[in-house]
């Protein structure tokens, strides 16, 4: 098959790329134009993740990198040249795309959006009617808070927590029109919570857990306690609004990855595929307060809504909206088809406050991505 992936220096899209490599004898990369020597950094993080020699060995040679512009029409390649990628392609994995909680929709539409229609375009344009695999998330239920979200379920009734999940929702409901339209198959996978337990690097990805970790840090400095030493009884009190019993669903992202290719390895019915790529068990919410304590100091309380009288640390952190609505959250994802699928998943990693703790701070080498199980069999 030739593939072909988006996103590949991201998070997810390195983890997906190695997962690719093991499948495929080649890949085409499609990266942002402005982003400089995308071998190169998937060459490091294939050697700092401690891949084997068969996949780092001629890389070069298997992987076609083609700059590209997702904002533009044609991807900003030539239209001839266009044409004659999209005739090569048999499957377009896209993995690109913004995971800014804070940012506004205009600016996540662009990318979000439609940099998911010019994916479409590219396999509407190919003779060889590749397969899309639409990388979405498990947060496009939207401000729904409480029960079952199930595969098929794709509805903005409930609203959104912020403009992230509204552009996702979008980006999902424009694979299915694209699939209706061109009757065409498409799958789309939903990730929960995306982390992972390798110490972060300066030539690794950040991940959605460091960006709340310098939320956190900046709320500190704006409120003058930066530096700050106190313990005991004269450490600051944060009080966030959230549920005691919440609940949110985190996946090691390495697991994320090995679901995914697993699922493609099957094939596709035809339609317009769901499927919920999450953990068996969710972490508490009292344990995002307890990695935020373990992380700086102070003390984190769930209260049932806003003080009115906040203090100038939690005047600091109530910037951040596009976060705050997680630590309510008691809905819980069902993954019945990618379990009829795939079979019973093998013991996943535990996703706990020293798994968390070990992917924002640099306390231990790093283990080889492929010492680690991988969720669900091959």
């Amino acid at each position: 098959m030739n593939v072909a992936l988006t996103g590949a220096t991201g998070f997810l899209g390195l983890r997906l790329l190695r997962c690719l490599l093991e499948r495929h004898g080649s890949l085409t990369v499609l990266t942002h134009a402005a982003s400089p020597d995308a071998l190169g950094r998937i060459a490091r993080f294939l050697e700092l993740t401690g891949a084997p020699e068969r996949l780092t060995a001629r890389l070069p040679a298997r992987i076609r990198v083609v700059p590209t512009d997702l904002s533009r029409p044609r991807m900003g390649i030539p239209a001839a040249r266009f044409a004659e990628l999209a005739d090569e392609l048999d499957a377009i994995w896209h993995s690109a795309g913004s995971i800014n909680l804070e940012g506004d929709l205009p600016s996540l539409r662009r990318v979000n959006v439609e940099g998911t229609r010019s994916v479409l375009e590219l396999a509407a344009a190919g003779r060889r009617r590749p397969v899309i695999y639409h990388v979405s998330t498990a947060f496009v239920a939207g401000a729904r808070r409480e029960g079952v979200v199930y595969e098929d379920e794709l509805d903005d009734g409930f609203g959104f927590e912020n403009s992230y999940e509204r552009s996702k929702y979008e980006a999902e409901a424009l694979v299915h029109a694209w699939a209706r339209t061109h009757r065409r198959p498409a799958v789309v996978l939903r990730p929960g919570i995306l982390v992972t337990d390798l110490p972060p690097h300066p030539e690794l990805p950040r991940h959605p857990l460091q960006v709340m970790d310098q939320l956190v840090r900046d709320a500190l400095r704006a409120a003058g306690l930066a530096g700050s030493r106190p313990t005991g009884p004269d450490l600051p009190v944060v009080r966030l609004v959230g549920r005691r019993y919440g609940h949110l669903n985190m996946m090691p992202v390495e697991e994320a990855a090995t679901t995914m290719a697993c699922l493609a390895d099957r094939e596709p019915s035809g339609r317009v595929d769901t499927y919920h790529v999450v953990h068996d068990h969710d972490v508490p919410v009292s344990a995002v307060t307890e990695l935020m304590e373990r992380l700086v100091p102070l003390r984190a309380r769930l209260v049932d809504s806003r003080p009115a009288d906040l203090s100038p640390l939690e005047a600091s952190m109530d910037f951040y909206p596009g976060i705050r609505p997680y630590l309510s959250h008691l809905r819980r994802y069902d993954d019945t088809r990618a379990r009829t699928l795939l079979g019973p998943p093998r013991p996943a990693a535990r996703v706990d406050v020293d798994y968390l703790l070990s992917g924002l701070r640099p306390t231990r080498p790093a283990r080889p991505a492929g010492a680690r199980a991988v969720g669900r069999p091959h």
